[in-house]
This record gives C-alpha cells, sequence and structure tokens, in this order.
C-alpha cells in the first residue's frame, strides 16, 4: 500500500470516528415536537396552557405543534374540562393507535416477543424456552409465533411501523457460564440477525443488547422519576443492565453501557466477577444440587417457595455482589439512584433489594452517597419491551446524551 492510500484509509478511519454526527432533517422530528410528546407521555395528558408553562414556548407555538401532531394522528382529544374560569380547555394523549411495535428478546434461555401499541401497552406475547439459542431456532420460532401474536392483537403486517430486538452482545461468547456448546453457539458470530428477520417481517429492524433494552423499557413506560443518572441492574441467566445519563439511555460507543457481568467482587467464594454471584445460572446450580429441575426457574408459572433453601442462598449471594457492584459504579459516576430488576416475581425483587440495602449499610461508603435503590417494573418481559419501544425513543423522545445538528425548529 502507498502512503498516499495508507493516508486516505486513515482519514477515512478518522471520518467514521467522528463523534458528532449529522442528521438529515426529513428523518429528525423537531425538538420541541419532541418535548411535547415527552411531555405527555409523562403525565398521561396536557393541555395547551399546562405545555406553555412547562416549555416556556409561546401559547400560538404549542398551537402549531399541537395541531401538527393532531394531524399525524399521534394525539387524541379528551373531553373539556369545565368548571374554570375562562374557555374550557381541552386535554390531549397519545393516540394507542398511532404506531405499532414488535419486539422480540433473543435469550440465552428463552425467546420471548410481543407487540405493542404507541402507548407501550402490549397487545399480545409469545414465549419459549431453551437449553440454548440457535439461529435456526431462532427463525423458527419467530415466522412460527408472528402471525399468531398479530392476530391476537388483531393487526396485520402493514400495521407493525417497526422491529426492535434485544440479545446480547456476542452472543457466542460465555457459554461456558450457561452450559452451552461452543460449537452451536459459534454460528451467532457470522449470522445477520437483521436480514434474516427482515425476509420474514419486511419492517424497519434494530438491534441492541438486551441489558440497554431493559433499561429503556423502564425508562420509557416506568414509573415517571425526576432521577436524570440511574444504574439499572437485569438479572437474567447472566446479569446485565444499563444506564440512564442526563434523563437518557445511553448506550455507550459499542453499545454495551451497562454490562455489568465482569465488574469486579472482591473476597467471596465462587468467583471474583458479578456475573459468578448475581445471575440466574448461579441459582441454576443451586437448585440441581438439590436435586430439582434447574430450568423450572425459568417457567413463568413457578410457585418461587418450592426452590427453597436454594433460593434463600443465592439472594444473600447476589447481594453480596450486587452490593460491592453498586459501590464500584458509583465510585465513577455519582448515580442519583439504582434500580434492580430480573426475569424473576415482584416479590423475589423486594426480597433482594432488601438484602442489598443490609450489604450496603455492611460496607465503606466513605467518599459515595447511600443510593436509592428501588426496583424494576416489567421482570420477566422487559427486555422484549424495552426493544419494542427502541423506535419510540428514536423517533419521539429526546435523547440528551446525543447532539443532532439541524434537529430544532
Amino acid at each position: 500500500m502507498s502512503a498516499q492510500d495508507k493516508a486516505l484509509d486513515d482519514k477515512e478511519e478518522r471520518l467514521r470516528l467522528t463523534p458528532v454526527k449529522g442528521s438529515n432533517q426529513v428523518h429528525v422530528r423537531g425538538f420541541n415536537e419532541r418535548l411535547i410528546l415527552n411531555l405527555i407521555r409523562q403525565y398521561d395528558q396536557l393541555t395547551k396552557a399546562e405545555a406553555t408553562r412547562a416549555t416556556g414556548l409561546s401559547p400560538n407555538a404549542v398551537s402549531m405543534i399541537f395541531r401538527a401532531l393532531e394531524d399525524e394522528n399521534l394525539l387524541l382529544r379528551e373531553e373539556p374540562i369545565r368548571g374554570k374560569i375562562g374557555q374550557p380547555s381541552t386535554p390531549l394523549r397519545l393516540n394507542p393507535s398511532a404506531r405499532h411495535y414488535v419486539g422480540f428478546k433473543i435469550g440465552r434461555r428463552s425467546f420471548d416477543l410481543v407487540v405493542i401499541d404507541f402507548t407501550g401497552k402490549i397487545l399480545a406475547r409469545r414465549t419459549s424456552q431453551h437449553s440454548h439459542p440457535t439461529p435456526v431456532a431462532m427463525c423458527a420460532f419467530f415466522k412460527h409465533e408472528i402471525r399468531s401474536l398479530l392476530r391476537s392483537a388483531h393487526l396485520r403486517r402493514d400495521d407493525i411501523d417497526a422491529l426492535g430486538v434485544a440479545m446480547p452482545s456476542e452472543l457466542w461468547h460465555w457459554t461456558d457460564d450457561f452450559d452451552a456448546p461452543k460449537t452451536e453457539m459459534e454460528a451467532w458470530r457470522d449470522f445477520d440477525v437483521a436480514s434474516a428477520l427482515h425476509k420474514i417481517l419486511p419492517v424497519p429492524i434494530s438491534i441492541e443488547n438486551d441489558g440497554t433494552a431493559a433499561c429503556r423499557a423502564e425508562r420509557v413506560f416506568g414509573p415517571h422519576t425526576l432521577k436524570q443518572d440511574v444504574i439499572y441492574f437485569f438479572i437474567g441467566t447472566l446479569i446485565g443492565g444499563g444506564i440512564v445519563l442526563n434523563g437518557s439511555v445511553y448506550v455507550g460507543r459499542r453499545g454495551n453501557s451497562g454490562g455489568f457481568g465482569p465488574l469486579r467482587v472482591p473476597d467471596e467464594p465462587g468467583g471474583h466477577r458479578l456475573i459468578d454471584h448475581a445471575s440466574l445460572v448461579v441459582l441454576e446450580k443451586l437448585v440441581a444440587g438439590e436435586g430439582k429441575d434447574p430450568f423450572s426457574i425459568y417457567d413463568q408459572d413457578l410457585d418461587w417457595q418450592t426452590l427453597e433453601p436454594a433460593l434463600s442462598q443465592w439472594i444473600l449471594r447476589a447481594a453480596r455482589g450486587l452490593a460491592h457492584a453498586i459501590v464500584s459504579t458509583l465510585s465513577v459516576i455519582d448515580f442519583e439512584a439504582v434500580v434492580i430488576d430480573g426475569a424473576f416475581p415482584a416479590s423475589l425483587c423486594r426480597r433482594l433489594l432488601g438484602e442489598i440495602n443490609n450489604e450496603l449499610s455492611r460496607l465503606d461508603l466513605q467518599g459515595v452517597m447511600h443510593p436509592e435503590l428501588s426496583a424494576g417494573h416489567f421482570g420477566t418481559v422487559a427486555r422484549a419491551l424495552g426493544a419494542a419501544s427502541y423506535r419510540i425513543t428514536t423517533d419521539f423522545m429526546i435523547d440528551q446524551n446525543a447532539l443532532h445538528l439541524g434537529a430544532t425548529k
């Protein structure tokens, strides 16, 4: 290669890595419109007067935005509010049927397929379990279930605006941690998931890390909070999660922010990583050691009390690991809150939160604040729900971590 060719290649690489990207105006919704939609999603409904006070925009500007969003069928009018001084005010809310999205979680122990409306309501869901996923099984499940999924939701394929996929990054790795055959899992390395699914459902497709997707579901559809910087842990077959910065999900340069599995856990038998303690594969092994079916923990109808005493042992072990992980992350960024969720019932999550608080009280927190801990709200379905919400966030919400030149009106 000549010096000139090398210089050109180096320039192309630098251009590719330019941190600020432009956006075509035709594909970018105006900032003020996104702001109004954000507020309506947050408060369920909003009058023009309330929007004017909240945004600082002029009444005329707010009226124009509301009119444009109504014309696009994104908003619906409620009954006017009467009985106050002046003209009756008319609240507007999101139109549930404005958009429909499919979310597909490709997991190490299960597939999860949902279809949602514009408000995030799950209209239909299909799941299946497996010992490990393969591309062939994934395609077969999706092709077999998508038709009945849409039929249950009273939708046609033409009604679907996009498909979001949530799956572990580099699925062919970590095979030893969940006892999967390396040769079969290696098939994922060069498999084009988006192309395969597009042949079955030809709509725009996005793919992101499953922990990030779960975090997205909590941020978009969970109870709204003023907390802007949040750590989100999701305990599945292996542990992962996501990060919220400045009120928006932060995915990172490679899309793997919140990949908490490799975090160090000191002085604990059984491993030095968080993944070795706060993952459901650890519970699998404890349950199997008592002569019970380890895969039963992925049964939606399981009575988790039947897993005792292994369950209590796992909760204590997971809580110790998570307490160390929380202190480690707080020492990097001054997060306001910590959310814990996972593929288990809400009652189990509450038990785990209590033990994490106990463990935190025993650790040296000098230099960091004791965080506010809370439980996530979607459990097992969080990853598929978050995948389905991807286009809602990119097309209709404000991402304060991304600068889109020319995106404001």
